[in-house]
């Protein structure tokens, strides 16, 4: 039986770690060929690696999505191994929580930088692979179906305290899918975005173990409090955090042509929370 990504190429921010890399593994599994990338060269490297041991084909792409150069070059780099770009994943993030009184505009700018901002310029460098590579096929008379799919959150749907930022980035990327499922829906784009709850990951661990990240020339702090994740258990359906196996089933869904008529769509990920 033909494996649902065969042949497609496959670009996922922040695929090192946590839902990306699901995501990577799980497309790759399902014959796509897959470019890894993340702001460490580690888990971007060893990611793919391990994809390509595993009999999948996979390329590691080290950047910081917000930097200028970031958008071209990995687009570059699938092209330049691949020929073509079929799915892009904007999943890198991570959160930088605070009061909105005491956030610095320094955290501000960084989330929608990374949320928002990198996703776009993402999205502009791919326009020829997207948007010239398609009339190209209508031409010929064929149909090929391409597809983006941004990681937003309930955050970004239903706010969140103390992530004025973080929300604001999210609840943007939300008109960035829709808007762009109108503007490149012609040459059969279909552009969607999951909204996640609370999944297991490190931005999710008890803050009182969790990882502290290195951005900025700082120390930012991941993670929730434990009492909080304790009284998130009580109070959700399934009494759990989703996987980031099952975070990234829906991602797999969005990619595939089982949903080639599903476009400027927010798929709620939450376990009914």
């Amino acid at each position: 039986m033909e494996k649902m990504l065969e042949g497609k190429v496959a670009i996922i921010t922040g695929s090192g770690r946590g839902i990306g890399q699901a995501a990577a593994r799980l497309f790759s599994q399902e014959g796509a060929n897959v470019v890894v990338s993340d702001i460490d060269a580690g888990p971007a490297e060893e990611t793919a690696a391990d994809i390509n041991k595993s009999g999948g084909k996979a390329v590691a792409y080290v950047g910081d999505a917000t930097t200028p150069e970031f958008s071209e070059g990995i687009v570059k780099a699938a092209a330049d191994e691949w020929g073509a770009v079929h799915i892009i994943v904007n999943n890198a993030g991570y959160t930088w929580d605070k009061m909105v009184h005491n956030m610095t505009d320094e955290m501000w700018d960084a989330m929608l930088d990374l949320h928002l901002k990198a996703p776009f310029r993402i999205i502009r460098a791919a326009a020829p692979f997207f948007r010239d590579a398609a009339k190209k096929e209508q031409a010929e008379g064929r149909v090929v179906a391409r597809k983006i799919i941004n990681i937003s959150s309930v955050s970004g749907t239903r706010g969140g305290v103390g992530q004025a930022n973080y929300s604001s980035a999210k609840s943007g990327i939300l008109g960035l899918t829709r808007t762009m499922s109108r503007e490149w829906g012609r040459f059969n784009v279909q552009v969607n975005a999951i909204a996640y709850g609370w999944i297991d990951t490190r931005l999710t661990k008890a803050k009182e173990n969790a990882e502290t990240l290195h951005r900025h020339g700082k120390e930012v702090a991941v993670g929730i409090p434990a009492a909080r994740q304790e009284a998130l258990r009580q109070g959700h359906p399934l009494g759990r955090p989703g996987t980031v196996d099952e975070a990234a089933g829906a991602i797999l869904f969005l990619a595939s042509p089982l949903s080639d008529y599903v476009s400027g769509q927010v798929i709620e990920v939450t376990g009914g929370s």
